[in-house]
C-alpha cells in the first residue's frame, strides 16, 4: 500500500534563524532553494521571510525622520519647561515675601537713596 507524499514536520524558526537565513540569501551565499534545504523549511517559507523583511524595512523607513528621535527631545523639553515654571513660581513667591518684609512696593533703589539722604 502506498501512501501520499510525505510531508515535512512544520518547523518554527526563531527570529535569529530568520535573520540568518535572510542574511545568507540576501548576500548571495546561497539560493532560496538551498536555504530551504539547509534550514529544513520549504522554499516558500524563505520567499515569505524575504517579503516580510522587505515590507517591515520599508514601513520602518517610511515612518522614520532624519535626526534625533523626537521623543527624547520632547521629554527633555517638557522637563525643562516644568523646571522653568517651578522656578518662576518660586521667584514670584520670594518677590511677594520680600515686598511684605520690607513693607513697600516701590523701587529698592528709592529706599536706598532715602536712607543715604537721612545720614
Amino acid at each position: 500500500m502506498t501512501r501520499g507524499p510525505v510531508r515535512r514536520q512544520r518547523r518554527m524558526l526563531t527570529p535569529e534563524e530568520k535573520w540568518q537565513i535572510w542574511l545568507e540569501v540576501a548576500s548571495g551565499e546561497i539560493t532560496q532553494a538551498d536555504a530551504g534545504r539547509k534550514w529544513g523549511v520549504d522554499v516558500s517559507t524563505v520567499i515569505k521571510l524575504r517579503k516580510d523583511a522587505k515590507d517591515a524595512t520599508l514601513a520602518a523607513f517610511a515612518s522614520s525622520r532624519p535626526g534625533r528621535p523626537a521623543k527624547a527631545r520632547d521629554d527633555e523639553l517638557e522637563a525643562l519647561r516644568a523646571e522653568n515654571a517651578r522656578l518662576t513660581e518660586a521667584v514670584k513667591e520670594l518677590a511677594v515675601e520680600l515686598t511684605l518684609v520690607r513693607g513697600y512696593a516701590g523701587d529698592p533703589c528709592q529706599e536706598l537713596s532715602t536712607k543715604t539722604s537721612e545720614n
